[in-house]
């Protein structure tokens, strides 16, 4: 079943990116269906969250999106060269925000590898925020595309995951937060090849 725009609005971000491991995310450009399992997130909350881009209200041209309701795509780069993929949660003008972080895949391998230079598939497939956008097919370009297809779309799959089967602990790279740095918002199959390599 695909998701419909309600999933994203809830407001629970935190909750959310949880909710997630285990969901499946798609792409479909140029006829090529790529995507797979979520295995990894993190959850990003306008209120009270120093690593959020919309803290403080910071409206700009790059968190415009987020302002938005739920269910939009905020994709956007970093260090001239990763784009990382999130997804706008939350009713309209409560930015915040999930980053897909790791995907096991399971559509589209022959595409994806053709997309990431690689010739087996392996853990650096998917298994990072920088990557798996790039497996994707996923650009700039696509800031602002819906949630709900043609080109981007998440699935439940009816595949239930336990408390016990997920890690939470701190998110990455974002040691300017402050104190909310520590924050177990990052959220891991526990046992999954396709998690990020960040401690």
């Amino acid at each position: 079943m695909i998701l419909p725009l309600s999933y994203y609005q809830q407001p629970d971000v935190v909750a959310l990116a949880r909710d997630l491991i285990g969901k499946y995310v798609f792409t479909c450009f140029d006829r090529q269906l790529t995507g797979g399992r979520i295995v990894e997130t993190e959850a990003y909350a306008h209120v009270n969250d120093q690593a959020c881009h919309s803290h403080l209200g910071r409206f700009t041209s790059r968190t415009r999106i987020m302002y938005e309701a739920g269910g939009v795509a905020y994709v956007y780069l970093i260090y001239g060269r990763y784009v990382l993929f999130n997804l706008v949660t939350n009713v309209a003008g409560k930015a915040d925000a999930v980053l897909i972080r790791g995907i096991e895949p399971t559509e589209g391998l022959p595409e994806m590898l053709l997309r990431r230079g690689l010739a087996a598939v392996q853990r650096n497939l998917t298994g990072g925020p920088g990557l798996l956008t790039q497996a994707l097919g996923i650009s700039t370009k696509h800031y602002g595309l819906p949630l709900t297809g043609p080109n981007i779309w998440l699935e439940d799959r009816a595949e239930l995951v336990a408390d016990e089967e997920v890690v939470a602990s701190p998110r990455v790279g974002i040691d300017y937060a402050g104190e909310d740095a520590a924050l177990p918002w990052r959220f891991r199959l526990r046992g999954s090849a396709w998690t990020s390599p960040a401690k």
